[in-house]
């Protein structure tokens, strides 16, 4: 199979000499439309994303006490979602944009923000994976502290760690893909593809069917509840609104992303040589899911911003701190404050 040409992405080049000729106009407005929509995200997408990304950090880690075990995961998917903000731009205006790249990079930065971006995607899908699970244990075991904060942080921890563990043998892969003809050793493993069936199942299989089997769990917990069990220490009703809203938009969004990683995988062992028409299908999907991929990272504190109900007065706590300093504010003046946030 030919490998995927950065060059050549978002362009309508790999339809040219195919017989396609009448193709080409819907090819160009097609990518006349993902361009606009990204152009559109790197204006106003990706500062939402790194703001609200931001804030949600700043404001759980400035008030600790009232953490809760959702918060942290979310924590945790904010620095994943900044992470993908931060890299949004660089791949937007990058050599895959043919029509308007600003700059190009070299095969070190390619597998450089190759492996960011995986990590980031680790951490989002099994932090929401976790999530679910950990909801359903304390929708089960109110009382006990197996879902705890301070457990979740460590678990959290552990999250990262796998995340880098796991892209350490993609990171292979991709290397001994670009740098192949000069190292002996890489010889056995120039399939990048092996790189993206791993991604595939570690990335989306595991954590998808963690997340299934969580929501079963939890669905048959609320129907076996009674009107007394739902007020002995139950969970937030929120919290499992959030939950949901969380799980279907995360999944929603990565789902296309891994599915052209398993259709290019799939693709590359047939064995047998892809037509320009059909590469050029598959590199305008890739791009469609890559940007479904980053609009996540501003989606996600969006739903946990409107969706928390606890999160707009920590906020108005934090700004009121913020502006005062270290002297305490007088009652009126945070009353105004108040009124102003």
């Amino acid at each position: 199979m030919p490998q995927l040409n950065p060059a050549i992405m978002w362009s309508c080049g790999p339809l040219n000499g195919t017989g396609g000729a009448e193709d080409q106009p819907l090819c160009q407005h097609l990518h006349l439309v993902l361009s606009a929509f990204s152009l559109l995200y790197l204006v106003a997408g990706v500062p939402v994303g790194l703001g609200y990304n931001a804030l949600l950090v700043l404001v759980n880690l400035h008030d600790q006490s009232s953490m809760t075990m959702p918060d942290v995961y979310f924590v945790n998917m904010a620095v994943a979602g900044l992470v993908l903000s931060a890299l949004a731009p660089v791949h937007l205006l990058g050599p895959t944009a043919s029509g308007w790249a600003l700059w190009g990079f070299g095969s070190e930065a390619h597998v450089t923000l190759l492996v960011l971006f995986n990590v980031s995607s680790l951490v989002t899908m099994y932090s929401t994976a976790l999530l679910s699970l950990d909801c359903y244990i304390e929708r089960a075991l109110p009382r006990t502290y197996m879902s705890s904060v301070y457990n979740t942080r460590h678990v959290c921890g552990f999250v990262w760690g796998g995340a880098l563990l796991t892209s350490f043998s993609s990171l292979l892969f991709y290397v001994c893909s670009h740098v192949a003809a000069r190292i002996v050793e890489c010889s056995k493993m120039r399939d990048a593809q092996a790189a993206d069936a791993i991604m595939v199942f570690i990335g989306y299989v595991v954590p998808a069917l963690a997340v299934l089997y969580a929501l079963a769990l939890i669905s048959r917990i609320r129907k076996a509840d009674t009107p007394l069990d739902q007020d002995a220490g139950r969970p937030d009703p929120s919290v499992h609104r959030l939950l949901v809203a969380t799980v279907c938009t995360q999944f929603g969004l990565w789902t296309p992303h891994y599915l052209t990683l398993l259709g290019h995988t799939l693709l590359a062992l047939r064995g047998k040589p892809v037509d320009r028409h059909h590469l050029g299908i598959l590199l305008f999907a890739k791009d469609v899911a890559r940007f479904l991929a980053f609009s996540s990272s501003s989606v996600v504190p969006l739903l946990y911003r409107y969706i928390n109900r606890n999160f707009p007065s920590r906020l108005r706590r934090l700004i009121k701190k913020m502006h005062c300093g270290r002297q305490s504010c007088s009652p009126d003046q945070a009353g105004v404050q108040q009124v102003m946030a």
